[in-house]
């Protein structure tokens, strides 16, 4: 009796991880963001590779006790060797899909995604495929659906720069109290230029559910007043 991986199995596990790790991608792909498609497919597949070589590792060690008994207790296979490698090294592919602009810090949740399918592709190499499946239905799952299903009224920070200070101020104020948003804190300076004096105000606000926050900065952008409106991390 010898344990082995059989061409099929192998190919199966493989086309497994590009299918699930495929629709995952797809949706960070569809969503515009740092990794995508490509990117998702070739995490997983390589994890998966790395999961499939630890099992053959493994499998060597066991038929070669089996042949050779007298060697049973020198034989030493570790099957989180390698895939341990995986989840420490994958940081470092996440961490390059993170980006800050302008105080704001973007990629995360994608970051988040690559890390998960390197999960499933190790799942799969190593032949789990209840656990993997299971798996992918509820990281999908999460990247499509929960935003849609909770809503949280998230606070935001942006950056409000303006000339003439009490009739632009003034449209600001009336603007957040007609769409019922709430201000918990507004921090102001004034910069003097040669021609005229102006203002930035930093707004902590807290957005309704029914509000886009796009929305919200391209409105108040069409003040003829405003000179720049940015996000700022909190």
């Amino acid at each position: 009796m010898t344990y082995e991986l059989s061409l099929m199995e192998i190919i199966g596990r493989l086309l497994l991880a590009v299918v699930v790790s495929g629709v995952i991608g797809y949706d960070r792909e569809h969503k515009n963001r740092p990794a995508g498609l490509r990117t998702h497919v070739l995490v997983c597949v390589g994890a998966c590779i790395i999961a499939l070589v630890q099992k053959e590792i493994g499998f060597n060690a066991l038929n070669t006790a089996l042949a050779h008994p007298r060697l049973s207790g020198v034989l030493r296979a570790d099957d989180a060797r390698l895939i341990a490698q995986v989840v420490s090294g994958i940081g470092f592919l996440g961490a390059g899909t993170i980006i800050v602009q302008h105080r704001t810090v973007r990629g995360l949740t994608t970051a988040a995604s690559l890390w998960a399918v390197a999960g499933l592709g190790l799942a799969i190499g190593m032949g789990n495929y209840e656990i993997a499946i299971a798996s992918a239905v509820v990281v999908i799952s999460v990247l499509m659906f929960m935003k849609k299903i909770v809503h949280v009224n998230t606070m935001k920070k942006i950056e409000i720069q303006y000339r003439h200070k009490l009739e632009t101020k003034e449209f600001i104020q009336n603007y957040f109290e007609a769409h019922g948003i709430t201000v918990s804190d507004v921090n102001f300076r004034v910069t003097q230029t040669d021609d005229a004096q102006i203002y930035t105000n930093i707004y902590e606000i807290e957005i309704p559910r029914n509000m886009n926050y796009a929305d919200i900065i391209e409105d108040i952008s069409l003040n003829k007043n405003i000179m720049r409106i940015q996000t700022v991390s909190l």
